[in-house]
């Protein structure tokens, strides 16, 4: 098990940027993929972005082209980069964590450790 914390989220203007952390424990955090998923009120919870551990990146279609992924081994540490935010970014952001076995980066079903979720608000 590897315990998740994020930070960075807020409240944000529509055009505005933010940068969402997510600080893992332990020693073998090189070995797993990292995801970000999103829930918004009365919504799923759904993909964002992951990052395998080898760094291939996958982002989802609603924020392809603005959101981007990257990871830092030494630090145990990934990060979201937003950029262009629009009022329907906003929801509860959850990192995940699962150790790389070529699983299906997309399904949330695939994470076995969650992190609390940070809120990320958009004003129009």
């Amino acid at each position: 098990q590897v315990q998740l914390v994020e930070s960075g989220g807020g409240l944000v203007q529509a055009g505005g940027s933010l940068r969402l952390s997510c600080a893992a424990s332990g020693r073998t955090f090189r070995t797993y993929v990292m995801g970000w998923f999103r829930q918004a009120p009365g919504k799923e919870r759904e993909f964002v972005a992951a990052i395998r551990s080898g760094g291939n990146t996958y982002i989802g279609d609603s924020v392809k082209g603005r959101f981007t992924i990257s990871r830092t081994n030494a630090k145990n540490t990934v990060f979201l980069q937003m950029n262009s935010l629009k009022p329907e970014d906003t929801a509860v952001y959850y990192c995940a964590a699962q150790v790389d076995y070529n699983n299906n980066v997309y399904t949330r079903s695939e994470y076995d450790n969650w992190g609390q979720g940070t809120q990320v608000t958009v004003s129009s």
